[in-house]
């Protein structure tokens, strides 16, 4: 079987992947994910074509699948497609592909796109445009009113991730009485500057240096200070790291949290962020960062030229 996923929005692309992953009741060591700009498409097929040491079927999911779009990614290496495109002749029946594009939309030009949208279960994960459905799903089995809802949504804004990290929390603080109330809202979900930081953490994930300038410039319209900007996205390294370093040693999700006294749910997404940085790219940032803030106190470059420069260094 073979998926194509496409979109803008990371969380509909998991949650896809989670229900293949229910489907086939597949464990992570049924699962091999690689990407595609430093691995090259004849070892991932090699891969597709050997059998699982553990069950009858396996998954592959190759991500930053930009060969299928009409992006060229700097540093990718080049692709052999005649490989792929002899493999969807005769795919093993036994691995489950999955192309993962982070990209608003394929280059339906492409001979190798049409022959996967020929036999490939294709969806398309940008925007929702009903964001009012997705908070009520995603409080099913809770109580929460209408009016409820809606304060929810405009203080946590269209950000998916950061709709459903913020329901998960009112989830857990309820999970007793299961009703969601306008005091837990106002007092549980976080602030406005908290859910950009996340925002720009993502932008950074994804090297997107153009959008991380621009939401950089909205929030400083917005008032915010860039010194304080700053401070939080190195806090915010800082939290990735030392839950990276815990959980590299053993410790528990749950440990981590109780340690660094921080709420399971945010070490749970920094421990998910901390898997697409190393730990020499987490120090090299909060160096970055210290030496920016040396920088900006004593004069030596305007606060926010200083903040540009080092999104577009990334």
């Amino acid at each position: 079987m073979i998926y194509l996923f496409y979109g803008k929005e990371k969380l509909l692309i998991e949650k896809e992947i989670k229900k293949i992953r229910t489907e086939y009741k597949f464990s992570d060591l049924d699962i091999n994910e690689y990407y595609s700009d430093n691995v090259s498409l004849k070892d991932v097929l090699e891969d597709a074509e050997t059998i699982s040491l553990f069950q009858e079927k396996k998954a592959i999911i190759l991500q930053d699948c930009y060969f299928l779009t009409g992006t060229v990614k700097k540093g990718s290496i080049e692709q052999p497609i005649e490989l792929l495109d002899s493999y969807l002749k005769q795919p093993n029946p036994n691995t489950i592909l999955i192309f993962i594009v982070p990209n608003e939309k394929l280059d339906e030009r492409k001979k190798i796109v049409k022959t996967i949208k020929k036999i490939a279960v294709v969806k398309e994960c940008n925007q929702i445009q009903n964001i009012n459905h997705f908070v009520k799903e995603l409080f099913k089995g809770y109580q929460i009113s209408d009016k409820n809802i809606e304060l929810f949504e405009k203080k946590v804004g269209n950000h998916l991730e950061l709709l459903e990290q913020e329901a998960e929390k009112l989830k857990m603080a309820t999970i007793d009485t299961k009703e969601i109330t306008t005091e837990l809202i106002d007092d549980l979900t976080i602030k406005t500057i908290d859910l950009d930081i996340f925002a720009l953490i993502e932008a950074i994930v994804t090297k997107q240096k153009e959008k991380a300038v621009e939401m950089l410039d909205e929030m400083i319209k917005r008032g915010e200070e860039p010194i304080m900007i700053m401070i939080m996205l190195a806090n915010q390294f800082r939290i990735i790291y030392q839950a990276k370093e815990l959980y590299q040693q053993g410790y528990t999700e749950k440990n981590i949290a109780s340690i660094l006294n921080i709420h399971p749910f945010r070490i749970k997404k920094a421990l998910e962020k901390g898997r697409m940085f190393t730990k020499d790219n987490l120090l090299t940032y909060l160096k970055q960062l210290a030496e920016l803030d040396y920088q900006i106190k004593n004069s030596m470059i305007n606060k926010r030229l200083g903040l540009e420069l080092f999104f577009l260094g990334l």
